[in-house]
């Protein structure tokens, strides 16, 4: 079922390997962003009025505002199976731990005697999360994208996801998904919009009658979303531009070809464009995964949605010499979820440098990271994972240095900022310290 890639013959360095052997699918966000300008002006010009026709345009439905009444939160919550309402207490117990131990303190640094540099960490004012909708429902986003910024102390938050008909809920039509509803309502949001695609994002950038504008907005989409994100970036922070789901498997002979295959399927099912690859230096393992797939995916209750997936030109599977060829590989693919099924795999898994997320060994699939493992599920796609890192507390603080210096410190410093200013032709950098000693820098002792 995968298509296969034998790099056997090729050099093992990052270098040598290429992103480029690896085929991700095509995501275009510049041609998308043609299509979301209008609408993101749209927004900014008419505010509600623009994003209740297209809220009729796109989602079919007709509102007569965003913000969801508080009493449709209250009802989610109280009609949520109590099953689903347990795993998500446990999901935020879980990633509250996490997310709580990663809020930095302030630190102060004693440059010098009279000198001090302190770097603050302070939350952003106004954040707005973003939680899709489309082909699933994700009550787990919502836990991903607000316990951290509740951790980080974020003052006001808001979580739009697009409206929807729910079959069977007539109270709720036009409202995001009532388990969406809910998950807000657990976690004590009390602001939520029923708002979709860019012209969400542009409801946060530029604000609303009923949603005041946000500093900074969060959380995974599809490519009108990243379009939205990449236009307004500037007028409103973004986290990133998220593409398709992906998942890469590193394994070796000992590996179960059952449970690759099952983990390949799981993210398989987010999409079509999902990307599913799997490295290994086992040709014999790579023929018993596609024997589990061909069994697997023939069960799934998303089989179309999952052939797609596996059988896209962004799955494959790759034979390497060996695994440190392997580790080359999944390093420069850069992978969004990496898990780890080798000998050793903690060994293995130490050595890798470029992941969204690890998760080593056979009991530790992306399954758990979407939902309990108390990690963060939204991750840097596309091969972004070499240089950014998935939402966390940090994404939602900003460090401030506080820079005090006395007289005497800055006395003891003047000659050289004076020589750095004029080095740099900027004379007037030099005369503002200069002012503060009578135009006359002491000398040094």
């Amino acid at each position: 079922m995968l298509n296969r890639i034998d790099l056997r013959a090729e050099a093992s360095s990052p270098e040598a390997v290429g992103r480029e052997l690896l085929p991700r699918a095509e995501l275009d966000v510049e041609a998308a962003l043609e299509k979301v300008r209008p609408i993101c002006e749209d927004v900014r010009h008419r505010g509600t009025a623009a994003l209740i026709d297209y809220a009729r345009r796109f989602d079919g439905v007709s509102l007569t505002r965003t913000r969801v009444p508080a009493e449709a939160l209250r009802r989610a919550l109280d009609e949520l199976d109590p099953a689903v309402r347990a795993a998500l207490e446990e999901s935020i117990r879980r990633a509250r731990l996490v997310h709580r131990a990663q809020r930095r303190e302030d630190h102060t640094v004693r440059v010098v005697p009279g000198g001090t540099v302190t770097e603050r960490w302070v939350p952003v004012e106004r954040v707005g999360l973003y939680v899709p909708g489309g082909q699933a429902v994700y009550p787990s986003s919502v836990v991903m994208n607000v316990v951290p910024a509740q951790e980080a102390g974020v003052g006001s938050l808001a979580v739009t996801s697009p409206p929807q008909r729910t079959p069977g809920v007539e109270w709720s039509d036009g409202l995001p998904h009532p388990t969406i509803l809910a998950a807000c309502a657990l976690l004590g949001v009390d602001e939520v919009h029923a708002a979709g695609g860019a012209q969400a994002i542009a409801m946060f950038a530029y604000g609303t009658e009923e949603c005041r504008p946000a500093k900074l907005v969060t959380g995974p989409g599809n490519v009108y979303v990243a379009a939205a994100k990449r236009l307004l970036k500037g007028v409103i922070g973004i986290d990133a531009e998220a593409g398709p789901t992906e998942i890469a498997i590193l394994a070796d002979a000992s590996a179960d070809p059952a449970l690759v295959a099952a983990d390949l399927i799981s993210q398989a099912e987010h999409d079509e464009l999902a990307a599913a690859v799997l490295v290994t230096p086992s040709e014999v393992l790579v023929e018993a995964v596609d024997a589990e797939l061909a069994h697997q995916v023939a069960a799934a209750k998303h089989h179309e949605r999952i052939t797609a997936a596996l059988t896209g030109r962004q799955s494959c599977a790759v034979l390497v010499a060996d695994l440190d060829q392997g580790l080359a590989v999944v390093d420069a693919y850069a992978a969004e979820h990496l898990e780890i099924h080798t000998e050793r795999a903690a060994e293995v898994a130490a050595r890798v440098t470029n992941a969204g997320a690890v998760f080593v060994g056979p009991h530790a699939p992306v399954s758990l990271g979407d939902y309990c493992a108390g990690s963060n599920h939204v991750l840097p796609t596309g091969g972004c994972a070499c240089h950014s890192s998935g939402l966390s507390v940090q994404s939602f603080l900003r460090g401030i240095h506080v820079v005090e210096y006395d007289r005497q410190a800055l006395a003891e410093v003047a000659a050289e900022v004076v020589t750095l200013a004029e080095a740099e032709d900027l004379p007037a950098h030099g005369s503002a310290v200069k002012a503060r000693f009578e135009w006359k820098v002491p000398p040094r002792q």
